[in-house]
């Protein structure tokens, strides 16, 4: 399955994939969460054990879960990625599927890729699959493209830390 928009291919990731997967990971998470998430914490992620850690995930070596891994590519260059598989939250019901990760780099806000991402997530789904995910209280642009997308909150939430810092998550859900 490959997705052509605009210019903008959406793809399998390969391991190859994986150092460029980092660096979109933590430059979204240093523009994303820089008011919500403490500076230090953010300046600390490292793309290098970052990318070791999504190139488990690509080649199945992660056997933890089963993972997809989506890129969003523009010009020969990564500008996103979404990764999906069975739901980890124990009240899931068999069949759930969970939305682990969706980011793009700052510059790809806003230009329709993270909608493609999401739709190709969405397609490679059986009809009716319900998914959910897991959004920072704080993070309302994220919870507003969910919502737009069918994703409802449930009313569940949890506290985790990061960086430090407690944060409120709150699970979306659709279908």
């Amino acid at each position: 399955m490959t997705v052509d928009l605009d210019g903008v291919t959406i793809r399998p990731a390969r391991t190859s994939d994986a150092h460029a997967i980092a660096q979109v990971d933590v430059t979204s998470w240093r523009s994303a969460y820089s008011s919500i998430l403490p500076e230090a914490f953010l300046e600390g992620l490292d793309p290098a054990v970052r990318a070791q850690r999504w190139e488990s995930v690509i080649s199945g070596q992660d056997s933890s879960r089963e993972t997809r891994v989506l890129v969003a590519e523009s010009a020969d260059r990564t500008v996103g990625f979404a990764s999906f598989g069975p739901s980890l939250d124990e009240d899931a019901d068999p069949g759930t599927q969970e939305l682990y990760a969706m980011y793009l780099e700052p510059g790809a806000w806003g230009r329709g890729v993270a909608r493609e991402l999401m739709r190709t997530v969405l397609a490679e789904l059986p009809a009716r699959t319900p998914m959910t995910l897991w959004v920072l209280a704080e993070n309302q642009r994220a919870q507003h493209f969910y919502r737009r997308h069918g994703f409802q909150a449930d009313g569940v939430e949890r506290i985790d830390e990061l960086g430090g810092a407690p944060v409120t998550e709150v699970r979306y859900r659709r279908g």
